[in-house]
């Protein structure tokens, strides 16, 4: 008994055999279609495999240089392979050229193959993950990993690379050349004004690193830009933390601006604890509806921070984030901390490049920076930061300064910019209140 036409074409993955023919008969008949299919297709894309053995004798003559792929050519290299007769012989090889009249839609037959394989792909992974959810032995959460793993690479495979003529990038250029001249700031403000002169604001697709020894305030100093950020610009700003849980976060963020110590509340006298909170309730009014997401996950894997940061800009619109910090990312590799750290600094760097936001990520500096005036080279655990990094902050101080107005124990904070990409680097002294976990410009303090 025969199936139905329906269950038949459930049955038969996803394909488009004229598209396919179409394609590499514009190849045959134009370079220019080569150069364009090359740069998007795979021999695997194909799903006729005679077709994919064409596709790849191909792009062989064309990487080599020196003769153009047509219909002799082609089918030399099929028989140097030992594929012709898989391929169809020279028979179906000649028959492709009179598929097509020209190779004037080359991209749109791309685009048919593309999509297909895409789809096929898509079926591959779903019964990959049918497969898993019926291993007993895996945890659910184990699974869910695997498919967006699955999933995202399967995007970046898509990525479509082309080179553009300049005349296609000037106008976009001159756009933004035309805002430095106009403009003050180019970017998103952190809140502190010698910090912007030099980055003109952070900039869209940067990768900006903090960092500083262990209680040096790098936390501190993210949670206060985060704060200038969202709750005075009303900029949606994400914020991953790795080390501290919400909550917590929170009360440093009230902390701060409430100008209160919690440290000391619990030996405060009651009217003074009165005074306190009453700070901390205008505190937690005045930035309720900020545009402000925290996400706490402590051992955050590589993935969930790529997928995360890509819901938080597709959702919520958000046009910065802050990773605090970059030494406890999990990448699920078993390779040596060095490299593991590499491919984090990379994949964040290609993240920012990807959303078209600055991400803000802090990073632990090495012992030998102790003692001194801490460099570039001093960032922890990877070479590869300083090579990814568009700005480098980094946070050290030497004294203890007391505020002349009030009398509050104040540090004055250096904050070197280190590696400017696109602008000036130098230095800038903020001043750190711990009991606030706040910094302030030093040009208020006398």
């Amino acid at each position: 008994m025969s199936l139905p036409a329906a269950s038949l074409k459930d049955k038969i993955p996803p394909h488009n055999d004229d598209a396919e023919r179409a394609a590499l008969g514009a190849m045959l008949l134009e370079n220019e279609a080569v150069a364009k299919a090359i740069t998007r297709l795979t021999a695997e894309d194909f799903y006729s495999l005679a077709n994919g053995k064409i596709f790849r004798a191909i792009k062989n003559i064309s990487d080599r240089g020196g003769l153009k792929p047509d219909i002799i050519s082609v089918c030399d290299e099929l028989g140097q392979l030992g594929f012709l007769d898989a391929a169809g012989g020279e028979a179906y090889v000649s028959s492709l050229t009179t598929v097509v009249p020209t190779a004037a839609n080359i991209d749109y037959y791309v685009d048919l193959i593309k999509d297909n394989a895409t789809r096929r792909a898509l079926i591959g992974i779903a019964s990959k993950i049918t497969a898993k959810a019926h291993d007993i032995s895996l945890e659910s959460k184990e699974i869910l990993e695997n498919a967006q793993h699955f999933i995202y690479e399967l995007i970046e495979e898509q990525q479509h690379f082309q080179y553009k003529p300049v005349k296609d990038v000037i106008k976009q250029a001159f756009i933004s050349l035309e805002e430095m001249f106009e403009k003050e700031y180019t970017g998103v403000r952190s809140g502190y004004r010698e910090i912007d002169e030099l980055t003109r604001g952070f900039q869209k697709s940067e990768m900006i690193v903090i960092g500083a020894r262990p209680s040096i305030g790098k936390t501190a100093l993210a949670l206060n830009m985060a704060a200038n950020i969202a709750f005075r610009h009303k900029i949606p700003t994400g914020f991953f933390s790795l080390e501290m849980d919400d909550s917590l976060l929170v009360q440093r963020f009230l902390a701060a601006e409430a100008s209160v110590d919690l440290k000391k509340v619990r030996t405060q006298i009651e009217s003074e604890k009165a005074r306190s909170f009453s700070r901390i309730q205008d505190a937690a009014a005045r930035i309720y509806d900020a545009p402000l997401f925290i996400e706490d996950v402590a051992n955050m894997k590589l993935l969930d921070l790529r997928t995360q940061s890509r819901h938080l800009r597709e959702k919520e619109g958000v046009e910065i984030i802050f990773v605090d910090y970059l030494g406890l990312i999990n990448n699920q590799s078993n390779l040596p901390r060095y490299e593991q750290v590499s491919e984090i600094s990379r994949s964040i760097k290609g993240l920012a490049r990807e959303l078209k936001i600055p991400i803000v990520v802090l990073s632990q500096l090495g012992r030998t920076s102790e003692g001194s005036a801490p460099t570039i080279a001093h960032l922890r655990d990877s070479g590869s930061i300083e090579q990814d990094a568009d700005v480098v902050m980094l946070l050290h101080r030497d004294q203890r300064g007391i505020d002349p107005n009030d009398g509050k124990d104040f540090l004055p904070t250096n904050v070197e910019v280190a590696k400017n990409r696109n602008g000036p680097t130098g230095k800038v002294t903020l001043a750190y209140y711990p009991k606030y976990t706040r910094f302030e410009r030093m040009e208020t303090h006398g």
